[in-house]
């Protein structure tokens, strides 16, 4: 008997993927047979997907997806994707907001090859939009960059006495568990930024006497 599955996918955790889940719903298909992920579309590498094709579509299924971007943004693994699915599992593709692309319907000569082209175009026209947001990304962050905006975690303050700190510890006049407590860092940022602070003091000495000299 034949089952009808849905598949939904996002990019990240942050983006909403109700409107989806809700399309594949009104279409008729029972939410346990909706299969969702959130990862990037740039390849097929995603639990969810491959528990789907891989150990629940059997011939004569049907796939249901919103959209030919959400199945995934890479043209030649696309264009793989469904010829694995159609005609080695021989399970049909609907694609909701591309009726061409509907291998249930279409598949008489003149169908398929429609859907052929359009599938091409659209794999495509998705592949090519995946490489624009990047370039937009990293062009919006060589502008923030110039702005004076930084990214990553923000630099750790030392307190103004941290070196009259590190000289008293390092003498003996201060325990360690006392020093760290003082300075008011975490136990490995202590000993890091110690040990950034004596080097920075060797190099310091180091160049001193040649410029005596």
């Amino acid at each position: 008997m034949r089952k009808t599955y849905g598949y939904v996918r996002v990019s990240s955790k942050d983006q909403n993927e109700a409107r989806q889940y809700l399309d594949l719903i009104e279409f008729g298909i029972e939410e346990k047979n909706i299969y969702m992920d959130k990862l990037s579309g740039k390849d097929f590498n995603r639990p969810s997907y491959h528990r789907l094709v891989y150990k629940k579509l059997k011939s004569g299924d049907l796939l249901v997806i919103k959209s030919i971007d959400r199945l995934g943004r890479n043209y030649n693994e696309i264009l793989q994707e469904w010829k694995y699915i159609t005609k080695e599992k021989n399970v049909d593709i609907k694609i909701l907001d591309m009726p061409l692309l509907d291998t249930d319907q279409n598949k008489d000569l003149i169908g398929t090859l429609i859907g052929d082209i359009v599938l091409q175009l659209l794999s495509f026209v998705a592949e090519n939009e995946r490489v624009n947001i990047h370039q937009r990304q990293a062009e919006g962050i060589r502008a923030a960059k110039l702005r004076g905006v930084r990214f990553g975690r923000p630099e750790i303050q030392l307190p103004d006495d941290f070196e009259d700190i590190l000289d008293t510890w390092q003498g003996g006049g201060l325990a360690s568990k006392d020093a760290i407590a003082i300075s008011g860092l975490k136990y490995s940022t202590f000993y890091k930024k110690a040990k950034i602070v004596r080097e920075q003091k060797e190099k310091q000495k180091e160049i001193e006497p040649s410029y005596n000299g």
